[in-house]
C-alpha cells in the first residue's frame, strides 16, 4: 500500500469551484481498481498552536492505493482528463508525495 499526499495550490478564490468538481470525480476515483481512499482536506479550525495551515488557497488531497501501478493508471484515467481539462482555470500548481508506510 502506498500513501499519496496531493497539495493542490489554487487561484484566489477559487477554492469552492474547484472543490465543486472535485466531489464530481470522487466516485469514479473510488471506483478504480486499487483504490483505498481518495478525499479533499481543507484546514481544519482549531485552537492548537502549532497546526501548520495550508490557507484558504489550497485542497490537500488525501490517497491510499494497493500499489504504484494503481496511482499511475488513476493519473491517466480518462476521468482524471476531462477533470483536469475542468479545473485548470482554478489549478496554480500541484505538489505531490507518495509515500510508504514506515
Amino acid at each position: 500500500m502506498i500513501h499519496v499526499i496531493a497539495t493542490v495550490e489554487l487561484n484566489p478564490g477559487t477554492r469552492d469551484k474547484f472543490l465543486a468538481e472535485f466531489r464530481k470525480l470522487i466516485p469514479d476515483v473510488k471506483a478504480e481498481a486499487g483504490c483505498i481512499e481518495y478525499g479533499p482536506t481543507v484546514d481544519a479550525e482549531t485552537d492548537i498552536p502549532i497546526q501548520f495551515k495550508v490557507g484558504p488557497d489550497r485542497v490537500v488531497v488525501i490517497e491510499k492505493w494497493e500499489t504504484v501501478a494503481a496511482l499511475k493508471a488513476h493519473g491517466v484515467a480518462p476521468h482524471m482528463q476531462a477533470y483536469r481539462a475542468k479545473v485548470k482555470d482554478y489549478v496554480r500548481g500541484m505538489e505531490l508525495r507518495v509515500l510508504s508506510p514506515a
